[in-house]
């Protein structure tokens, strides 16, 4: 258990003209996070990094532009020495990249245009179906004859013979071209004068007309050419043009690397820029920087603008405690179950870190509910051959070890009990026994969780907290004095004058505490005060009675167990041994699921509501970042 690196406020003066230089020191050392500086604007009124933020935005917006046509390698950007970028120098590159993407921006409308060409000539080529079997000319079916009255169109089948029949006592003629799925592709044609009448016999017999687009001129053969020359002559236009981007990116390949680098050097300055203050010549910044990089961001600072800058540190003060970042550091095993602990919070500045007991009691609870030296044997092998979860590989090694180690004590191995001695007992032999190892499990686990709470309300100055409240000293007394009244009944004897008075002792401090700390009337503060009392007497009951579930799911495994052999001898040979195989995998992934799940529940509701606010935040320091690539 550990708590972030100590933390020091900072203040930075530097030359205006020395800030780019500066804060491009403090990013390569990944030791400073910019603060909202407590500076009253009327001592520093300027913010000299403004238009500075607003370029290195315009030029990185237009990069991420390029970045989409040019695939570039960025991994060389790491090794050239850091260089400050001013104003000018960002200006002159923004410029640059404006004519560049003017350029690629050409290349780019084409490729649109040529696009929008071949999808239209597709949609005309998929048209020109409609009309593929109507051997004239289909600009006729375009014009408005003066005395031709020309319509084609699609109609049903059923109706086809009684709509001809309908047209021909009108003067028109109705020719079927083209037969499919039950629809007829017509050409009517009569003379012109009765169109009204024409139309509503369509209408009535459901005919869809048919529209002929302008680029339709001759027989449909001919247009049919026609549009694969087009079609031809879009492709020709593409290669061609995307041989002229090939060109683009292999002659701006080179400087698109240089102006990446340029706008890598210059992203510290854009963002410390937010903080900057500013008053003629003189600039200063402020942030947090843990105590012990204090020393190196001096020397990084003094290697980029020798003596010219002042820096002040102090420690912070109470009442920044809530906006100071943290820092925490895991290792390599621990980063897995960090993972984890973030996702009910981040430790507050001088609050304790869980992850190690977190990771200590997870895997331990997991082995007792889940004990079985074959399926710790395959979890464990998973954590070691599965390179996609190479992130929880601790994580499925521990588990699966302390799964394989109760196992041992248990006697199991793929639920078979007769091949191993156990070093202890099999669950399912004696439930009471295992019911009362998890029930001192619970009270241990418990105990200790209200005393981390103890030592984080110390360590943020709380100490009525910690020593009056419900999960302070009082509490804990409380908690003790329960446990050892609830023995002695359990035991048959009566709590007696001292366990009455152990009792009491520390609930009144409790009610005390609860009195003091309530408003409102008084029948209000002693229906609170009642309600609370009571609340916490059944909360640590409740949360000690919730570890049996750590006996039950370790019964529960065995008992599972045995159901797979029951339905197994019930089959022969070859469907006794699948059985077997199936049952196993079946409660390898689906009991160890549940019993990962039960795990973490115990360990957030039972532990960590009782001692961790997980309310702080993620040290995030000035870095040197790729453009386009996200802050870590």
């Amino acid at each position: 258990m550990l708590q972030p690196a100590p933390m020091q406020f900072a203040t930075l003066y530097v030359l205006r003209e020395d800030a780019p230089a500066a804060a491009l020191a403090l990013a390569q050392t990944s030791a400073f996070e910019p603060a909202i500086s407590n500076v009253a604007a009327e001592v520093l009124p300027e913010f000299p990094g403004t238009t500075f933020r607003e370029r290195f935005h315009s030029a990185s917006s237009r990069m991420e532009k390029l970045l989409t046509l040019c695939d570039l390698d960025f991994s060389a950007l790491a090794a050239p020495a850091a260089q400050a970028v001013s104003e000018s120098d960002l200006v002159q590159l923004d410029n640059w990249l404006g004519e560049a993407w003017g350029e690629f921006s050409q290349h780019q409308e084409a490729l649109r245009h040529w696009e929008e060409e071949t999808r239209h000539y597709q949609a005309l080529l998929k048209s020109l179906d409609e009309f593929a079997k109507l051997d004239i000319d289909l600009t006729l079916l375009r014009r408005n004859g003066r005395f031709l009255d020309l319509r084609v169109g699609v109609i049903s089948s059923t109706e086809a013979t009684q709509l001809a029949s309908a047209l021909l006592l009108a003067g028109y003629v109705l020719q079927s071209y083209h037969e499919e799925g039950g629809q007829n592709h017509c050409l009517i044609a009569g003379s012109k004068g009765r169109e009204a009448e024409i139309l509503r016999l369509l209408n009535s017999a459901g005919w869809h007309a048919l529209e002929v687009p302008q680029e339709f001129t001759g027989r449909p053969d001919e247009v049919r050419a026609q549009l694969n020359i087009g079609l031809s002559n879009a492709a020709a236009n593409h290669a061609q043009n995307s041989s002229q981007l090939a060109h683009s990116r292999e002659k701006y390949r080179t400087q698109l690397t240089a102006a990446a680098r340029l706008l890598r050097h210059a992203a510290p300055h854009a963002e410390l820029s937010r903080q900057l203050r500013a008053k003629g010549g003189l600039s200063t910044v402020s942030g947090w920087v843990p105590s012990a990089r204090v020393a190196a961001l001096r020397d990084a600072l003094a290697q980029a603008i020798a003596n010219r800058y002042l820096m002040t540190v102090r420690e912070p003060l109470a009442d920044e405690l809530h906006s100071v970042p943290s820092l925490t550091r895991q290792t390599r095993w621990l980063k897995p179950f960090a993972a984890l602990v973030k996702s009910y919070g981040v430790p507050r500045y001088n609050e304790i870190d869980p992850t190690p007991l977190f990771a200590l009691s997870f895997v331990a609870m997991f082995g007792m509910m889940f004990g079985d030296i074959g399926h710790g044997a395959i979890i464990v092998a998973a954590g070691l051959l599965l390179r996609r979860l190479a992130f929880a590989r601790a994580m499925l090694v521990a588990a699966g070890a302390s799964s394989m180690v109760f196992g041992w004590m248990y006697g199991s191995v793929f639920g078979f009990e007769e091949l191993v001695q156990p070093l202890w007992i099999s669950p399912l032999s004696d439930p009471a026994r295992m019911l009362t190892a998890a029930l001192y499990w619970g009270i241990g686990f418990i105990l200790i969780a209200t005393a981390l709470s103890i030592l984080n309300h110390l360590a943020q100055g709380n100490l009525a907290e910690a020593l009056l409240s419900t999960k302070g000293v009082a509490g804990i007394l409380f908690y003790l004095a329960m446990l050892h009244a609830a023995y002695r009944l359990s035991t048959g004897y009566g709590p007696g004058i001292s366990g009455v008075l152990l009792l009491a002792l520390p609930l009144s401090v409790v009610i005390y505490r609860l009195w003091t700390t309530s408003h409102g009337p008084l029948s209000e503060r002693l229906l609170v005060v009642g309600v609370e009392t009571l609340e916490t007497a059944l909360n640590y009951i409740a949360n000690t009675l919730s570890f049996l579930r750590v006996a039950a799911f370790s019964i529960n495994h065995v008992a599972l167990a045995i159901a797979v052999f029951a339905l197994a001898n019930m089959m022969g040979s070859t469907g006794h041994w699948i059985t077997v195989v199936l049952g196993n995998l079946f409660i390898l992934l689906l009991e160890g699921a549940i019993v990962a799940i039960q795990v973490l529940r115990l360990e957030y509701y039972e532990g960590f509501s009782r001692f961790y606010a997980g309310d702080g935040r993620v040290f995030r320091p000035l870095t040197l970042l790729l453009p386009g690539q996200p802050k870590p």
